[in-house]
């Protein structure tokens, strides 16, 4: 024996050392992670940082949604009927006019002058007639003479009116009040018939064209509310009443038109411009409402998650005879972090049924009651007991009328 020690005391010797070696090492390992526990328990609780909202009822009514295009109640290019060249122009790019107002006058001297000997022949054909009758009393003249004389007068008076139109068709006049656009035309400009001098547009009201599917035909009627919003003028909406409903449904889009009158007492809303058109139907309803940022959607159904203390879970828990669900760590780690106690903020997950969308926001109707706080942003890292830091000084989109921003 003494012999076989003598031969491999070298192996001994370093099995020895290799076992020390590993002692060492295990204990600097256990001394770590005493060290990692003593730290997790000093740090206490793990927290979670979301940002919450108070449950809370809002009235919604619902609304037929539509882009429309604005077009004046009355609105026209004006243009003269007969070719000449412009001898006075009488209105400013940007005037307001009235019904009737003269506006331009073209070059009209040799027809004036006509018309003065039109209306000359015309008064010697009347003084021929009112003589011819006085000798028909005398018998002087045939009644056939007469005749004559006064077919012959109502052809001169017609004449007369036949160029009486020619020299007004010479005058451009506004058919109706309203507001001049920029004038298109020069003073001693030839003008063909038809080309255009200026735009008169009557701005108040005005009417807004839109479109819906002939599903929401049932919804809308004539004197229906509408509100109105465009881009040009952000945060300003305005007021008006559907004015007539298109008899027709387009066969390709299935679409109805439908045409409102808006107040535009300010002159804000121009032809052409489109709108954001709503049409409020049918009755208010309450509903309670969430930014739909804090509905988790699942295949097995929708969630979120509403902040309670962590002894009030326990106490929800131990009423339903477990723990809810949720799966402990494993005892033969031995090792666990600090659970939440006492008034410490947590979350449980709770199933909800939503209902009907509006902007960024969702109805609920079953699952939460009004004033309970319920996450809105950070859910991915939640599970049910999980403790929570609330931080809302960055707070999910919640508008129910959204619009796109421009960056």
């Amino acid at each position: 024996m003494q012999g076989w020690f003598s031969r491999n005391k070298a192996w001994f010797v370093m099995i020895v050392l290799v076992l020390v070696l590993v002692l060492v090492l295990a204990g600097i390992k256990g001394y770590q992670i005493k060290q990692m526990m003593a730290g997790f328990k000093a740090q206490g609780v793990p927290k979670q940082t979301v940002s919450t909202t108070k449950v809370a009822y809002q009235e919604w009514r619902a609304q037929v949604s539509a882009v429309g295009s604005l077009r004046a109640e009355r609105g026209a290019d004006l243009s003269a009927e007969v070719a000449g060249i412009v001898d006075a122009i009488q209105f400013h790019s940007g005037d307001d006019v009235k019904a009737g107002e003269l506006l331009l006058q073209l070059r009209a001297a040799d027809d004036m002058a006509h018309l003065e000997a039109l209306k000359a022949s015309a008064a010697l054909a009347e003084t021929t007639y009112n003589r011819d009758k006085q000798q028909l009393q005398a018998e002087a003249i045939s009644q056939a003479t007469l005749d004559t004389d006064a077919a012959n007068l109502r052809n001169a008076r017609a004449q007369v009116a036949e160029q009486q139109a020619l020299v007004d068709k010479k005058r451009v006049r506004a058919p109706f009040a309203g507001h001049l656009g920029i004038r298109a035309v020069d003073l001693g400009q030839y003008l063909a018939a038809g080309t255009k001098i200026v735009t008169l547009q009557q701005l108040d009201p005005i009417f807004v064209d839109f479109y819906v599917p002939e599903q929401a035909l049932r919804q809308l009627g004539a004197g229906q509310a509408v509100t109105a919003t465009t881009d040009a003028f952000p945060g300003a909406s305005f007021e008006g009443r559907i004015a007539a409903i298109d008899p027709q449904v387009d066969t390709d889009t299935r679409n109805v038109q439908v045409r409102a009158e808006l107040k535009n007492a300010e002159r804000k809303l121009l032809p052409g411009m489109y709108a954001n058109v709503a049409v409020e139907v049918g009755e208010p309803a309450r509903y309670l409402t969430l930014p739909q940022n804090a509905v988790t959607f699942n295949p097995y159904g929708e969630a979120v998650f509403v902040v309670t203390t962590a002894a009030k879970l326990k106490a929800e828990q131990a009423a339903k005879g477990g723990s809810g669900g949720e799966q402990k760590p494993a005892a033969s780690s031995g090792f666990s972090m600090p659970e939440p106690e006492g008034e410490q903020a947590v979350v449980k997950q709770v199933f909800v049924t939503v209902g009907p969308t509006r902007g960024d926001q969702i109805a609920i109707l079953k699952g939460i009651t009004e004033g309970d706080e319920v996450v809105t942003s950070g859910q991915i890292k939640l599970k049910t007991g999980t403790a929570i830091d609330v931080d809302n000084t960055v707070q999910p989109a919640n508008d129910p009328n959204p619009k796109p921003s421009e960056e």
